[in-house]
């Protein structure tokens, strides 16, 4: 059984920012197609899954860049999942140059969702199917939840659109990270890059929805939430830092 997948990737140009840097979602982007990848070799791939009426669905997502390649450079990717904690299924990212060296890292939860009733399904069937990889050393703690800055608060409105939305029908996790970076603004963006970034996806988004934003700043730490109504749908936190 393949306990840990590895891939290295070329940055193209899309993939990178007004700096030339691997954008925030491009390594979200990155992260799940490599779970993706190496489910399917695990036979729990997305087929597999919709077999069984379910499919894999992000919850938290964190990430830790020291540095940030530029567009052209090559990127090697390593993913393995850990131990299932109840309902949750850890898996960890590490990110390398070209020659090696470790440049950032990531964890994330997931869980699987029944695509009928649209709530969680129970782990059993699929745990059994994943890796023994309780020896390996995990890079980051498990993600945590998402903490409200008290700082400066804008608002803003989103309502999906077409390129948001993903094959299971709802908003995908990395345009989270976009809609974030926007909030932060062009400024912010060219003149410091995100040292840590932080996701929680509290609640779906489906099309028709309109989600209120409110983006909060303190000194170098933001955080960037979306309700409808009282309904809190995500989290995005992190920390700022020169490039």
């Amino acid at each position: 059984m393949l306990k840990i997948y590895k891939e290295e990737n070329i940055l193209r140009a899309s993939e990178c920012d007004l700096n030339s840097q691997w954008k925030p979602s491009a390594i979200l982007e990155n992260m799940q197609e490599m779970a993706g990848r190496h489910a399917e070799l695990l036979g729990v791939g997305r087929n597999a899954l919709l077999d069984r009426g379910m499919v894999f669905v992000l919850t938290r997502v964190e990430v830790e860049m020291d540095r940030y390649p530029r567009h052209t450079q090559t990127v090697a990717t390593e993913t393995f999942p850990m131990p299932t904690r109840r309902w949750f299924f850890p898996r960890y990212f590490i990110f390398r140059d070209e020659a090696g060296n470790e440049i950032g890292r990531g964890g994330s939860l997931w869980v699987l969702l029944d695509i009928n009733t649209r709530k969680m399904a129970r782990p059993d069937a699929i745990a059994s199917l994943m890796p023994d990889n309780s020896d390996l050393l995990a890079p980051l703690g498990l993600p945590a939840t998402v903490a409200e800055v008290s700082g400066a608060l804008q608002t803003g409105h989103i309502r999906p659109a077409y390129t948001d939305l993903d094959m299971n029908g709802h908003v995908n996790n990395v345009k989270y990270m976009d809609w974030c970076c926007n909030a932060l603004g062009i400024d912010a963006m060219r003149d410091k890059c995100l040292r840590r970034f932080d996701v929680n996806y509290d609640l779906e988004i489906r099309p028709g929805q309109e989600i209120r934003t409110e983006l909060r700043t303190l000194g170098d730490a933001f955080s960037f939430c979306g309700f409808e109504g009282d309904q809190r749908h995500f989290d995005v936190g992190g920390m700022l830092a020169p490039r």
